[in-house]
């Protein structure tokens, strides 16, 4: 059938339904009545607010329904709508009376052309009916019924639809039916599914395995019993629709025979322990015969975790597609285990990816002011000290995996006592951030010659200053792990990500991989011959530059500073600039002290140091700060907001693509990102093509849901970028750390593809397989 001819159908359809509706609903109020999903003009989908009582008695019950009709080729869902879609909700406001849950008839199938996509809901006419039960009171007055309805409507594209239906109904001394109404309804009932123990049969399942395991596939029989060994009415069609089941992605039956019916499944592929039961609702008989509706509980078998044991606490993730549609899953305390996609790389591939992202870290801007510092340095020692270059770039190499090791070990401590952590995390605590900045001050007073710690050339000649100055490399060593953890390079975010939901012998593994990896530059110089000496000559260059790399590193103070008023405030960076300040005093007097000799020179250090604490203690106080918000070069992008499950949710559900920035004030990546790409008019243009909901995730202070967030994805820090399609909402694509303004526009490209209002039943095969993932 061409669009044309059902356009055709459509409309003479539609003018019939109108027809069938003005006689059947001219007695209704028009409060009760509505329209909406309006499609070039048409609406195509009706509701009515029935009552089956004229008149309600205080305390009686009485029953209420919303009945739908929609346009020829239009559909709404079931409560569990398959593979796509969203569940009708109807939310009642009664005052005075109190309204019971739906009832739900047996639901239609239906299906893309090429049978990849299934879901179930109601086409034509459907009633969903709830019974109610007015409060003890006067028989004076009116009762007040409201029922505001969501729905999705669906032909070739869906359209959201929303109903708000309002009818009174007066009390009195006796409840009186409404005949036409009450016969309505009990047709309608008819067909919504009873318990199988209350309709007869009884339903058992037998797995072909004793346990079902996380991402496999399962089969069994499921076997039908009725009373008395009566035989168990024949099938057809599409006779059972499974309810959602959590831990299991879908399960189906085919019969097998009279009350047999052979069970075929799949549990969700990062599923945690539990027990689920099999549930759904079955139809037995023929359109000849009659049918019977039931609904089936029987339990199926415990469900482990993949590598896993029976027994395990339960974790499971409802599989809801109301859910899956808000973006966000529902977080915890603790880092939630990656999905399996992300966690099967193996150990070995990990400690690859750890070793690489640990190079490219040095590429890094956080990373420049040393690794310019120690070219520096190795440039004079080549000259001056060649069989010490061995022994510095070693001291470098232990400072970096000493330090790595450090920071894997805070790690699994923070871990061990229930909080959750990432990688870059102790920059959210602001007596760090001032730490650091500290010691970048005074590295770049020392590089001005305020003081001198171990550069001078001339003052390594002795054994003590020799071991002074590998010191000083192990320290440079320790300074560039602290400044790379703001920074997320290509690769590092899956390894780190991967060790964070591991044990601790695999954390330690991969964080020493790390460390090889930021120290591999220096190594090099080392194991290749003749590569050192390819260094420049020294020079009356090297003065100027080192006082360059000084200016550098106060350039990163800078962008610390900036930090710090994301984490504490205005108040936050006056506190940090003054105790700066201290700091630039004490070098200065420990520098003075140095020239000194005897009591003169331990009184200066004495002052230098109490000067030290002093100002630590009156100015390093940040609990009593109140954060303020950055301004965000995203919020010129799309009109950016604060990411939560609830907007995500919204943004969704009516049928935009998502973007979600996960940033953080330290995170230069980050930053670098949104300047150079998320900031262009090609993004931007793409942003209000496709009309992109984008949310910006702050994890500059800690927020335990962002942790969780992004360990799901498999990652252990920012920057995380993901976009959704409203057409496959639990299938994120997860872009690269580094990004191109044609990676992100391509993605949202694809999001807005699959977005429900151009795919019918909200997907298609490409939307149903998910993403790639970067």
């Amino acid at each position: 059938m061409t669009h044309q001819q059902s356009k055709r159908l459509g409309v003479v359809g539609g003018i019939g339904l109108l027809l069938v509706a003005a006689v059947a609903w001219a007695d209704l109020p028009a409060s009760a009545v509505a329209s909406s999903a309006p499609d070039e003009g048409d609406p195509r989908i009706e509701g009515a607010l029935l009552v089956d009582a004229t008149e309600v008695k205080p305390g009686d019950t009485f029953r209420v329904g919303v009945r739908f009709r929609l346009d020829p080729g239009w559909h709404v869902y079931w409560k569990n709508p398959g593979d796509s879609g969203l569940e009708t909700e109807v939310a009642w406001d009664t005052p005075g009376v109190t309204v019971g849950p739906l009832q739900w008839p047996f639901p239609q199938t239906f299906r893309t052309p090429d049978g990849f996509i299934t879901t179930h809901g109601y086409d034509g006419e459907a009633i969903l009916i709830a019974d109610a039960k007015a409060v003890e009171g006067p028989s004076t007055g009116l009762l007040t019924v409201s029922a505001a309805v969501e729905a999705l409507v669906c032909e070739v594209h869906c359209i959201p639809a929303e109903l708000m239906l309002t009818r009174s109904i007066p009390l009195g001394p006796q409840t009186v039916r409404d005949a036409e109404t009450a016969a309505v309804f009990d047709t309608e009932l008819a067909k919504v599914p009873r318990p199988a123990k209350d309709s007869g049969p009884a339903a058992t399942v037998a797995l072909d395995a004793p346990q079902l395991t996380a991402g496999q596939d399962f089969t069994g029989t499921l076997t039908l019993t009725a009373p008395g060994g009566a035989a168990v009415p024949a099938v057809e069609g599409d006779f059972f629709v499974a309810d959602r089941i959590p831990g299991v992605v879908r399960v189906g039956l085919a019969s097998d025979g009279p009350g047999r019916f052979k069970l075929k499944g799949k549990a969700e592929p990062d599923a945690q322990a539990s027990a689920p039961d099999l549930t759904g609702v079955l139809r037995l008989g023929t359109a000849a015969t009659g049918y019977q509706y039931l609904e089936v509980t029987a339990p199926l078998a415990p469900l482990v975790a993949a590598g896993g044991a029976a027994g395990t606490p339960a974790v499971v993730k409802p599989p809801s597609v109301k859910d899956s549609i808000a973006a966000v899953k529902p977080v915890g305390a603790a880092i939630a285990t990656p999905p399996a996609a992300e966690s099967s790389m193996g150990l070995g591939l990990a400690l690859v990816f750890a070793f690489f992202g640990g190079a490219l870290l040095n590429l890094m801007p956080c990373v420049f002011p040393v690794l310019a510092l120690k070219a520096y340095g190795f440039t004079r020692m080549v000259q001056q000290e060649q069989g010490r270059v061995g022994a510095h770039a070693a001291a470098y190499a232990a400072g970096i995996i000493g330090t790595m090791l450090l920071l894997a070990s805070v790690v699994l401590a923070v871990r061990a006592g229930g909080a959750s952590v990432g990688w870059g995390f102790q920059f959210q605590e602001p007596l760090f951030v001032a730490g650091v900045c500290a010691v970048l001050v005074a590295f770049a007073l020392n590089l001005f010659g305020v003081f001198n710690v171990g550069l001078d050339g001339t003052a390594l000649a002795g054994k003590v200053d020799q071991s002074h100055g590998l010191m000083h490399s192990a320290g440079e060593g320790v300074l560039a792990v602290v400044l790379a953890t703001p920074c997320s390079a290509p690769l590092l975010g899956t390894a780190v990500g991967f060790a964070f939901a591991a044990g601790p012998m695999t954390v330690l593994a991969v964080f020493t991989a790390l460390g090889l990896g930021l120290a591999l530059p220096f190594c090099v110089l080392v194991l290749v011959p003749g590569l050192a000496k390819k260094l420049p000559k020294p020079g009356a260059w090297m003065e100027r530059f080192k006082q360059v790399l000084g200016f550098a590193l106060l350039a990163t103070t800078v962008w610390l500073v900036w930090v710090m008023g994301g984490l504490a405030g205005v108040d936050g960076m006056a506190r940090l600039l003054a105790f700066l300040v201290a700091v630039g005093l004490v070098t200065w007097l420990y520098g003075q002290g140095q020239a000194q000799d005897g009591v003169r020179k331990l009184a200066t250090v004495a002052v230098a140091a109490g000067v030290l604490v002093a100002s630590g203690l009156l100015t390093l106080r940040f609990d009593d700060q109140d954060p303020v918000e950055a301004p965000r070069v995203g919020s010129t992008v799309a009109q950016a907001q604060p990411w939560s499950a609830d907007a995500v949710n919204a943004a969704l559900a009516a049928g935009q693509p998502v973007f979600i920035d996960f940033t953080a004030d330290w995170c230069l990546t980050c930053k670098f990102n949104e300047r150079t790409v998320l900031s262009t008019d090609e993004v931007r243009d793409a942003f209000k093509k496709h009309q992109v909901a984008f949310f910006i995730a702050d994890w500059t202070r800690r927020d335990a849901s962002i942790t969780t967030k992004l360990a799901e994805h498999g990652r252990a820090g920012v920057p995380m970028y993901l976009v959704l399609s409203p057409g496959a909402p639990d299938k994120p694509e997860v872009l690269p750390e580094l990004l191109t303004p044609g990676v992100v526009t391509d993605a949202v490209t694809r999001a807005a593809a699959c977005a429900p209002s151009k795919l019918g039943n909200g997907a298609n095969v490409l939307c149903a397989a998910g993403f790639p993932s970067h």
